[in-house]
């Protein structure tokens, strides 16, 4: 379990994740977006597409934990939704302000959590038992994953 000052300084990167992806992704040309070079398994487009779909999961899931603790909570086929819902056909712009809104919602709803909902659990059927911090260390770190993958996609089409 974090300690609340660790849960804070978490709670305010996790708030600023739309301006750290925003930033981030501007180092690569948009012209590569949807460049699939040998190897990579997702494009940045399908990558920037694929975050807001997590992140209304987690919208949904940070909910669950508040209001109804030891709920399971779906998943769902990452690849299989990139390929089905056609990421490559969806506005990486609109799936940016999703984002950004989804983001900011729950961070507001989250900075003010009384003690004790830290101490809620859901029930995730790949994962199990998920704690309210297990939530906030796996979305919080996911947009950093997610940069350094876009960053590896860049690389190779750029030495490619």
């Amino acid at each position: 379990m974090l300690s609340t000052t660790e849960r804070q300084q978490i709670i305010e990167s996790y708030g600023q994740a739309h301006a750290h992806l925003v930033a981030a992704i501007e180092q690569f040309p948009v012209e590569m977006w949807q460049a699939r070079p040998a190897g990579v398994d997702w494009t940045i487009h399908e990558i920037i597409v694929h975050i807001t779909d997590s992140e209304a999961s987690s919208f949904a899931r940070c909910r669950k934990l508040i209001a109804e603790p030891g709920a399971t909570v779906m998943v769902y086929d990452e690849a299989g939704w990139a390929k089905k819902l056609d990421y490559h056909s969806q506005s990486t712009a609109d799936a940016l302000e999703l984002f950004k809104w989804l983001r900011l919602t729950t961070y507001k709803l989250i900075k003010t959590l009384p003690e004790s909902t830290w101490a809620h659990t859901i029930e995730h059927p790949d994962n199990g038992t998920m704690s309210m911090d297990d939530w906030l260390q796996t979305y919080h770190s996911h947009i950093h994953d997610h940069i350094a993958q876009m960053q590896g996609v860049y690389e190779v089409w750029k030495n490619g």
